[in-house]
């Protein structure tokens, strides 16, 4: 019931959050707008598939608008949703976010059909999707803040941090992240809350957005693992109210083997569906594809469906999974690939949110080692007694830390490692949790909000941490993200840093990403 409570209709801190998000989401079209008009656009060797119908009037200008949002991925995800899989390398990009892009444009978009050609409805409805996915993601990472956190500030906090977040322009732009991250977070939420079949849609939604989709099958394997492990430690007295052990263990296994096949689904489908368009029989679709693509695709190298006869290799393979045939034949993503001398520059773009991650899992190892040792798996006494502890270092975190860890480890050996920051802003909340947690611990402006319905600090978060700072309880709604920008002269140095890190990496991303400079 505390954890309902948590999360009122009627909360002033969602409000807050949610129009905050709206203002934030604004400004960065505003800025790209801006940066777009004076900042010509470097010539990238990046997908750029040709225009086939002349721009009229209203799509020059929605061009000009928006243009800086349709670069780099954004290219192949509008191009997929304009052309569909028409080249090998645009399976890399799962199918759920071009086709949701495609919907709107040809459904609540229709209208503008005489005024708008395709791709600028499609444009269009990208930018306006990700504007109302990046703020209902917003709003869902602190509904899940509050549940797992169980510290309204510090959600609260994380929240408002989210719509400032250093890949915010990948929020904006025609890239599934806005759309991953809300159904990631909402799942996650549902999950905590119990309602796991409804967490499981939303979960096997997502990795019908992004592939990493389906490492979120660990929170549910998580999930009822731990349950079944509590129970085998209940006391003795309450051992009889609960059915026999196999009974047990094929509730567990069979809703387990469910909820995974569903998150799985997608994927499957979407492999065997490539496999289906490009290692089949020919289909004569060279003959329906316009000859200035055909000419893209025999300049690029790139190849068409069943083009020529010749089976992409692969097709033969035991288990032909064109995704990771893409990764590693188009973009050499690989163990250690990317650890060249020439690739300093990306390590360094990745340095800040790399040390925030580590920094992250370190400092909840230090205050929980015992829960780390036993993986959340041991009955606890505080747990009994039913007073657990709030903030970033509580148990409910643990799992979250596992996940955050795991994809920053992942990012850092195995993938080029300049997309870190986008991967784990929209994947993982820990990044922003723990952010707003120093801010919380550290700045001296935090510390008088809200003196209501408080909770003690942990005790490991003190001894850790020195002088607890603040509370967990409700607070005040008002930013504490503005209220730290309106008072520069107050802020300590580690704040200047994470606000530093946020809020320049927003306005370089807008700066570089929307005129086609190496920001991906």
């Amino acid at each position: 019931m505390l954890r309902m409570e948590l999360v009122s209709r009627r909360d002033p801190h969602l409000r807050e959050v949610v129009w905050f998000a709206a203002c934030c989401r604004a400004l960065t079209l505003l800025l790209q707008a801006l940066f777009n008009l004076l900042i010509p656009d470097h010539a990238a060797d990046a997908f750029h598939p040709p225009r086939l119908s002349e721009p009229g009037l209203w799509d020059l200008l929605l061009e000009r608008l928006l243009g800086g949002l349709s670069h780099w991925d954004a290219e192949h995800f509008l191009f997929i949703a304009e052309r569909g899989y028409l080249y090998e390398h645009n399976c890399a990009f799962f199918p759920l976010y071009p086709l949701s892009v495609r919907a709107v444009a040809e459904g609540a978009l229709w209208p503008l059909q005489r005024l708008l050609r395709l791709r600028s409805r499609l444009l269009l409805s990208a930018v306006l999707l990700n504007s109302l996915f990046s703020v209902l993601a917003a709003a869902a990472l602190y509904k899940l803040g509050c549940v797992v956190l169980q510290c309204r500030r510090v959600a609260f906090l994380a929240a408002v941090l989210f719509s400032v977040s250093p890949a915010n322009v990948f929020m904006a732009a025609a890239y599934s992240e806005s759309m991953f991250a809300f159904l990631a977070f909402s799942a996650m939420w549902q999950l905590e809350k119990g309602q796991s079949w409804l967490s499981g849609l939303l979960f096997s939604l997502a990795s019908g957005v992004r592939a990493n989709g389906l490492i979120n099958a660990g929170f549910f394997l998580y999930s009822r693992g731990k349950c079944f492990a509590l129970q085998l430690q209940v006391g003795s007295g309450s051992v009889r109210k609960l059915p026999p052990l196999w009974k047990q263990l094929l509730s567990v296994a069979s809703s387990a083997v469910l909820m995974c096949a569903g998150i799985f689904l997608p994927f499957a489908l979407f492999q065997y569906y490539a496999y289906v368009r490009f290692c089949g029989p020919g289909t004569g679709l060279e003959q329906a594809v316009p000859k200035p693509l055909l000419q893209l695709a025999l300049d690029k190298g790139y190849r068409l469906a069943a083009m020529d006869g010749v089976k992409p290799p692969w097709c033969s393979q035991r288990f032909p999974v064109v995704y990771s045939y893409i990764q590693d034949a188009y973009w050499n993503v690989g163990f250690l690939r990317y650890f060249e001398l020439r690739q300093i520059p990306n390590f360094l773009l990745a340095l800040p949110v790399t040390l925030l991650g580590s920094w992250a899992a370190w400092t909840y190892i230090i205050a929980n080692p015992r829960h780390c040792v036993t993986l959340g798996l041991e009955r606890r006494k505080s747990e009994e007694e039913g007073k657990p502890r709030a903030g970033f270092c509580c148990p409910a975190v643990f799992v979250y830390v596992v996940h955050a860890t795991v994809l920053l480890a992942f990012g850092f050996f195995c993938m080029h490692v300049q997309v870190l920051t986008r991967f784990l802003g929209s994947s993982s909340p820990v990044l922003y949790w723990f952010s707003a947690h120093l801010l919380q611990e550290y700045e001296p402006l935090l510390w008088s909000e809200g003196t209501g319905n408080q909770t003690a600090a942990p005790r490991s978060e003190k001894s850790l941490l020195g002088k607890s700072p603040g509370s967990c309880g409700k607070g005040t709604s008002e930013n504490p993200i503005v209220r730290l920008l309106l008072n520069p002269r107050f802020i300590t140095p580690l704040g200047k840093c994470v606000l530093g890190f946020f809020l320049s990496y927003w306005l370089l991303g807008l700066i570089l990403h929307c005129n086609f400079l190496p920001w991906t």
